[in-house]
């Protein structure tokens, strides 16, 4: 069974800024134009772009939001829970894994706005999901919380904003 850090190497993944690794594996050449993207967008955009993104157990993926809807595919390892909060301050929790009894799934959509991060549930593991978005990434619609501000935005979800921040 490959460890977490053997599929760092194999997958060729790079630290992100958010925590964790990952690298893009897919942009779409193909382009949206400003004028036919929402306004909440500077500029065009890749029709769509997806990443390889892996956690080691221990490791969190910060809390951040994006401009675009997020789905994520789980992969390998353990299950991994994603942490979000709706517009209206909602905790709205995921787990994605292999247990469907348990009530994790394969696949999950983190919706544009969201605060939102990840953890994984399992102890000396790694969780090795996919993340792909549309309208394209790009870090300019990338948005990483500050712990202050969102204590004073969600003050109820204040063990999951510091484990996260």
């Amino acid at each position: 069974m490959p460890t977490g850090r053997d599929w760092i190497r194999e997958l060729g993944l790079e630290p992100h800024p958010e925590g964790g690794f990952f690298r893009e594996i897919y942009r779409s050449g193909d382009r949206v134009p400003r004028a036919g993207l929402p306004p909440r967008y500077a500029g065009d955009r890749s029709m769509s772009t997806s990443i390889y993104f892996l956690l080691l157990s221990g490791q969190v993926s910060r809390l951040h939001r994006l401009r675009s809807d997020e789905i994520w595919h789980f992969y390998e390892g353990s299950p991994v829970l994603v942490h979000a909060f709706g517009p209206d301050g909602a905790y709205e929790p995921v787990t994605l894994g292999r247990d469907a009894a348990a009530g994790q799934v394969f696949q999950a959509v983190v919706r544009a706005g969201r605060w939102f991060g990840a953890e994984v549930a399992g102890p000396d593991s790694y969780a090795l999901v996919g993340c792909t978005i549309a309208p394209g990434f790009e870090f300019d619609d990338f948005e990483l919380g500050r712990r202050e501000a969102l204590l004073a935005e969600f003050p109820a979800h204040r063990a999951i904003i510091e484990k996260l921040t």
